[in-house]
């Protein structure tokens, strides 16, 4: 039995006893005398001493580390003295651990029993396997280097283990030094270690290496073939897959159950069909068309590449369906818009007294929420609860999702609240769903709860909540957000760059926004297309234009939304040479025939005074949209050509698009400018009464503005004391602005009354009454 004053695991008394005592000395388990210095500051010394002369001497000293039973352990022995030292000791300085890791591998050797304890340990890779599992992978990598250099030969579980732990935890340089003893000790012939090897590649993301070790394989068999064709297939490499599959039967070597599975999943990722087909005449040749998993996959992979009637013949053939099969068809069904079909399907699931498990309940619950089938999904809860996959922490997620998405906010946080675990997807779905409905304020309160319930966010996390204070011009909060993020380390995450440059902008602090950019290291083509959005927004149109060439310069390559920013900064700005040169760009991108674009194009043309080229553009457009139709009709109504603008309008309700809000807006503004009030009234009333297009405030105040200036302005009040939702000050202003306009003093003071209730500050309405009244009266004085 040892004592060791300097333990950190001792208890206080036994510090403070010992600080008490004299000069004494001490017997050591190996007979020699050790000298005990007195007090806290010679124990530190005395600590001091020993580890000067563990680095002089490392020969001189065991590693024990491998082979610790105990914390109490010591990690490091003095092979004659037994004196002990602890790493992580409390009176180490902090110089002792910074030159342990430094040391040379090997430098110091194991040892006091160490050997035939290391090589106990090691023969069964229990330690290994539980090193690997916890993530410990240096360590388990060590203790295996450490066999070697003792010139003791791992046992291959050993290296199994290495292998499947680094292809967990995706370590790929671990991975690689674990080849390297696999081929050092002459191991790398062997089938079963090349297929693990191949496996890890491939789970690292080196389907290059995987492929090489693949090669240099002496030899194959079924499990190898399958290990490599599912590289290629998990990384979308589907075809290269196929052919390897083909290779293998080539080789004579017959496809087994799990062959078959992993390259339909190939086809199904790249969605080859036939290739898909001919596969399933070989698994029937074969006869596993009756394996439940070939079938699933033959489902999953029919589904994705669009044939979900096959896919069904398939589901209904099968002689046994689990689970997982009803899921699969389910998933098809969703994948291929037929979501009604889904929901059938999950009845008659229920009929058949299949439980459905989590997968399938996320499934139906994604279908809900596509098409905003609340009542479905509520119903959907209730089986949900009743199952007791309520609990499940992925379920309870794609729940609350589903009332965000079908718009129940409250529903929402109910299922939130009830959730009995909740990780930070919970909180960010909930948090989105408070910054998509507009409630910036409820995102920002949520945060701070799960702040005091010691949730770190993720970068999800901020992304959404950066969002949120964006859409409220929440800034403070925002700046507060900023410091958190820094402190978390994710200020260099793209994506969170992106969402900080967004969410300065949108605060109209472009001071901010700038600084944040400049410090990314990785600026991706939204960060750019954010930062041009910002200038844009903030009317600097030359500045966003500058950015522009300077993101070209460094080689990143504009998107749609990019291009549709910078047409609409060049429309601003009316700069007609800048907007061409887009227009060249965007020709050479590919990106003419995107409807986005387009419609931009039309009206950047139309904006630049260019309505010969605006039309070019949109004769161009091979499926015009409500979108593309209103830009061209909008570029008719700034240029002051209402009779073209209702000549679209017709041929575009003849060619089957249906004109929106916002279409009848455009065409009211086109009547307005032209003079062509009967036009404006006939389209109003076809409106309301042919198209069932409710009225909004802007339709009334184009008819009120049209009225106006074709001089009815008895016609405008009328109309204005007839609408049915409350006037606002914008109409009451432009009727007075036209009394002023065509001398009637009783309807100005009238509409001066209303637009003083509604804006009792104005000042511009008592000089425009003032100018009515004084127009009036130079008149009664003629």
């Amino acid at each position: 039995m040892a004592l060791w004053i300097d333990n950190k695991f001792n208890p206080p008394w036994v510090h403070a006893r010992l600080a008490a005592m004299g000069q004494c000395q001490e017997q050591g388990q190996s007979g020699f005398s050790i000298p005990v210095i007195s007090g806290h500051a010679g124990r530190v010394a005395r600590m001091e001493q020993l580890w000067q002369e563990f680095f002089s001497a490392p020969s001189e000293w065991w590693d024990s580390r491998f082979i610790k039973k105990s914390p109490n352990d010591p990690d490091f022995m003095h092979k004659v003295t037994q004196e002990g030292l602890w790493i992580d000791g409390w009176l180490n300085p902090p110089w002792v651990k910074a030159k342990v890791a430094a040391m040379a591998l090997g430098q110091i050797q194991p040892g006091g029993g160490v050997r035939s304890r290391l090589r106990d340990s090691l023969c069964n890779g229990d330690n290994v396997s539980k090193l690997c599992r916890e993530g410990r992978l240096k360590e388990a990598l060590h203790m295996v280097e450490l066999m070697v250099q003792q010139n003791t030969r791992p046992p291959i579980n050993a290296f199994v283990h290495l292998l499947k732990g680094c292809a967990k935890w995706k370590a790929l340089v671990e991975g690689k030094r674990v080849h390297a003893l696999i081929v050092l000790g002459g191991l790398d012939s062997g089938i079963f270690l090349g297929k693990t090897l191949v496996e890890m590649y491939a789970k690292c993301g080196s389907v290059l290496d995987a492929r090489k070790v693949f090669n240099a394989m002496p030899e194959h068999n079924v499990f190898s073939w399958t290990a490599i064709i599912s590289a290629y297939g998990d990384h979308g490499q589907g075809e290269e897959a196929i052919t390897l599959f083909q290779q293998m039967q080539q080789t004579g070597i017959a496809p087994d159950k799990v062959a078959f599975a992993v390259v339909l999943k190939a086809c199904a990722r790249i969605a080859a069909l036939e290739h898909g087909k001919q596969l399933h005449s070989v698994i029937i040749q074969h006869g596993f068309e009756s394996d439940v998993v070939i079938g699933n996959t033959l489902i999953d992979m029919y589904a994705r590449c669009g044939c979900i009637d096959h896919a069904r013949q398939v589901f209904n053939k099968m002689s046994e369906q689990d689970v997982v099969s009803w899921s699969a068809m389910i998933a098809g069904y969703a994948q291929n818009g037929l979501c009604k079909e889904a929901l059938a399907l999950y009845e008659q699931m229920k009929q058949e007294s299949v439980q459905p498990n989590n997968v399938t309940y996320v499934i139906l619950l994604k279908v809900c929420a596509r098409i905003v089938a609340l009542e479905q999904g509520r119903q959907l809860h209730s089986d949900i609860i009743r199952s007791g996959f309520e609990t499940d922490v992925i379920v309870g997620n794609t729940l609350v999702d589903m009332y965000v998405k079908c718009g129940s906010i409250e529903l929402a946080r109910q299922a939130f609240n009830k959730m009995s675990e909740r990780d930070v997807v919970s909180w960010s779905t909930m948090t989105a769903g408070y910054a998509h409905n507009g409630l910036g304020k409820e995102a920002l309160a949520l945060y701070e709860q799960m702040k005091q319930e010691g949730v770190h966010p993720d970068d999800v996390t901020y992304v959404v909540l950066l969002k949120a204070f964006a859409s409220i011009a929440a800034l403070e909060q925002g700046k507060q957000l900023h410091s958190q993020i820094i402190k978390r380390g994710f200020e260099s995450n793209v994506i969170v760059g992106s969402a900080l440059v967004h969410m300065y902008a949108k605060c109209g602090s472009m001071e901010h926004a700038c600084p944040v950019f400049n410090k990314m290291h990785k600026r991706g083509v939204v960060s750019w297309t954010e930062m041009i959005s910002g200038y844009a927004q903030q009317g600097l149109a030359k500045e966003a234009l500058a950015l522009y060439e300077q993101m070209m310069q460094e080689g990143v390559q504009p998107d749609v939304v990019t291009y549709v920013v910078l047409l609409k900064a060049c429309a601003r700005i009316a700069d007609l040479e800048k907007g061409k040169q887009l227009h060249s760009h965007i020709i050479k991108s590919d990106f003419e025939s995107d409807m986005m674009v387009c419609s931009a194009l039309v009206d950047m043309y139309a904006k630049c005074g260019c309505i010969e080229n605006a039309r070019q553009v949109f004769n161009n457009i091979h499926n015009r949209d409500v979108v593309s139709w209103t830009a061209m009709i909008a570029g008719y109504a700034q240029q002051g050509l209402g009779k073209e603008a209702l000549t679209l309008l017709e041929q575009m309700q003849r060619e089957g698009t249906k004109p929106d809000g916002i279409t009848y807006v455009t065409v009211l503004s086109a009547c307005s400018h032209s003079g062509l009030a009967d036009e404006g009234r006939h389209i109003f009333d076809s409106m309301c009464k042919d198209h069932g297009v409710i009225p909004t405030m802007d339709h009334y105040a184009c008819m009120i503005d049209l009225l106006c200036r074709a001089g009815c302005l008895t016609d405008a009040e009328d109309f204005i004391n007839n609408m049915p939702i409350q006037p606002n000050a914008v109409v009451w202003r432009t009727l007075l602005a036209a009394a002023r306009n065509h001398g009637h003093a009783e309807i100005g003071r009238r509409a001066f009354d209303h637009v003083l209730k509604l804006e009792p500050d104005n000042a511009a309405a008592h000089v425009l009454l003032s100018n009515i009244l004084a127009t009036a009266g130079r008149m009664n004085m003629r």
